[in-house]
């Protein structure tokens, strides 16, 4: 017979504001057999340089913000929460006439 006992809980973050926010408007997603990397990255508007530079090389070079590694076993809990707060951000601004297309 086994010792374990099981318990349940509820993880609540707990704010701290020497925790620095951090803004991104790119992400970008790898992964191996254990994790979930995302690289958080954000995107300023291009110059004129930047635009030819572009063109030639085909790449536009983004500065990481930050980068999360998550575990493979947490996935399909983060993609669910994301898929109900874009439900709940969606149903809240439906009206509001956001731009559309990229961020960037």
């Amino acid at each position: 017979m086994s010792d374990k006992k099981q318990i349940n809980f509820t993880i609540i973050p707990k704010d701290d504001d020497s925790v620095p926010r951090t803004y991104a408007n790119f992400c970008s997603i790898a992964h191996t057999p254990f994790d979930f990397t995302l690289t958080f990255c954000e995107v300023m508007p291009l110059s004129g340089e930047d635009v030819k530079s572009a063109e030639s090389e085909r790449v536009v070079r983004a500065p990481v913000r930050t980068k999360v590694v998550v575990p493979v076993q947490l996935i399909p809990n983060l993609i669910s929460a994301l898929q109900e707060h874009t439900r709940l951000f969606s149903d809240s601004y439906a009206k509001q006439d956001w731009p559309k297309g990229p961020v960037h």
